[in-house]
């Protein structure tokens, strides 16, 4: 994966963002970094990326995740970019590519479903899964296989997968330590002013 295409869109004495000049090798098992920049560029949109192999693989998603799975949102596959954006936050000057503010809307990480993310991509549909401060379970971009205003872009489809939902833990508040319940059962008062009335001295008022 090549940074060329980004750093020819950029004059690096001009805008604040990293050139990838040392680009560091992450391997073995460290964590993979995904970070959501909110760029509020010409028009407003938020910037996905996920690191593998170097780089960030970014796309561009107009109106932003949805952790709705019934909302499927555009992802327009851009330029890959340096691991050192996963920090950036600034302001792109005017005249430069993507002029506007940057800032980090969620950071996190990244575990692939599978592990050859490269084959993934190939196919059109890669599964994941987030932990973010805002995003996070299991989500999937899947390639829609168009092109987006008539240019090689490539478009996609971010979309929040259904999961499972959790065991419900209602009412365990109000359970002790071995289970029964604090309170006794509703016949038990009842018991106790039968046994005051039996244990009355007879013939009183």
């Amino acid at each position: 994966m090549s940074l060329q295409e980004y750093r020819r869109k950029r004059h690096f004495t001009a805008t604040p963002e990293p050139s990838g000049a040392h680009r560091r090798p992450r391997g073995g098992t460290r964590r993979l970094r995904y970070v959501t920049h909110k760029h509020r560029a010409r028009t407003l949109h938020y910037d996905f990326r996920l690191e593998w192999n170097g780089v960030l693989l970014s796309w561009a998603v107009p109106k932003g995740p949805s952790s709705d799975p019934g909302t499927r949102r555009l992802a327009v596959r851009v330029e890959d970019h340096p691991l050192d954006y996963a920090k950036f936050e600034g302001r792109i000057p005017e005249g430069e590519y993507g002029a506007g503010t940057v800032v980090i809307w969620d950071e996190g990480i990244w575990r692939p479903d599978d592990p050859n993310v490269d084959a993934a991509l190939r196919r059109g549909e890669l599964r994941f899964t987030l932990d973010g401060r805002r995003l996070k379970g299991a989500w999937v971009l899947v390639r829609t296989g168009l092109g987006v205003a008539g240019r090689s872009r490539q478009a996609w489809l971010l979309i929040k997968r259904r999961e499972a939902a959790a065991p419900s833990t209602a009412g365990s508040a109000a359970a002790t330590k071995s289970g029964a319940p604090r309170t006794p059962p509703a016949s038990a008062p009842r018991t106790r002013r039968r046994q005051r009335r039996s244990a009355a001295p007879s013939g009183s008022a």
